[in-house]
């Protein structure tokens, strides 16, 4: 996970680690673990780009 872009998105969204987890339907100790930059489920990773409006490839480290 690119934790780096998590975090630009998560600002330019004016999310917060506990919103991104409301609006994903995600447990806060998976976004913890994408902050830390850990590799998410993919079913994870697919809630957390449709919520960020981007593609989840675009999460991945590159």
């Amino acid at each position: 996970m690119d934790k780096n872009k998590l975090i630009d998105l998560l600002a330019d969204k004016g999310l917060t680690q506990l919103g991104l987890a409301e609006k994903a339907g995600i447990s806060k100790t998976a976004v913890y673990g994408l902050m830390k930059g850990r590799t998410p489920r993919l079913d994870t990773l697919g809630k957390v780009a449709k919520v960020l409006g981007v593609k989840p490839s675009e999460l991945l480290d590159k």
